[in-house]
Formats: C-alpha cells, structure tokens, sequence
C-alpha cells in the first residue's frame, strides 16, 4: 500500500491498548540516512487558544504502528513514553 503525507494526515490515530483517541497525524520524522519513516508526530492540544503554548507532542515511533487502515491508524503504545516536551511558545513566553 502506498500512501501519502497528504492521506496520513487525514487519518486519526487510535492507541490499541485503551481505544483512546491520539489525534490526527501532523509531521513525520525522516532517516534521511535510509529515506525511511521513523516516526508520526501528533502535535499537543492548544493551551487557552494558544495563549499558553501547547501541550507536549506525541512521538509514535514507526515499529508500533499495528495497522494502517482506510480512516484511522491503529498504534500500541503508552502515553507517557511517547510525550516529546516542547520549548515554551506562546504568548507568555516571554515573561
């Protein structure tokens, strides 16, 4: 199956563990090196509109995606493992 960033990005991604909703895939990360996926970014929820930055961003390396499917992807993995922390951005980040 071939697929497209364009495609991924329409497609939400589901943990297996707990059913719980990530998010929909935003970026992914390259090995220039090997021209392969590493992983899919699912960037943090807004903080107050994005007045206070977000929240971190989900990191799913490319191994624990299960399935691929026509509108979601299926992933096995844990929260709090795949949390990548984001610099201070926001409004107030310059206080």
């Amino acid at each position: 199956m071939n697929c497209r960033l364009v495609e991924l990005r329409n497609k939400e991604v589901i943990s297996c563990e707990n059913g719980c909703r990530i998010g929909y895939v935003d970026d992914l990360e390259v090995d220039t090196s090997d021209a392969k996926v590493k992983a899919l970014v699912i960037y943090g929820r807004l903080k107050l509109f994005g007045l206070f930055g977000r929240k971190d961003d989900f990191i799913i390396p490319w191994k624990n995606i299960e399935l691929i499917g026509e509108d979601t992807i299926l992933v096995n993995c844990s929260g709090s493992d795949n949390r990548k922390h984001r610099k201070k951005e926001g409004f107030f980040k310059f206080f």
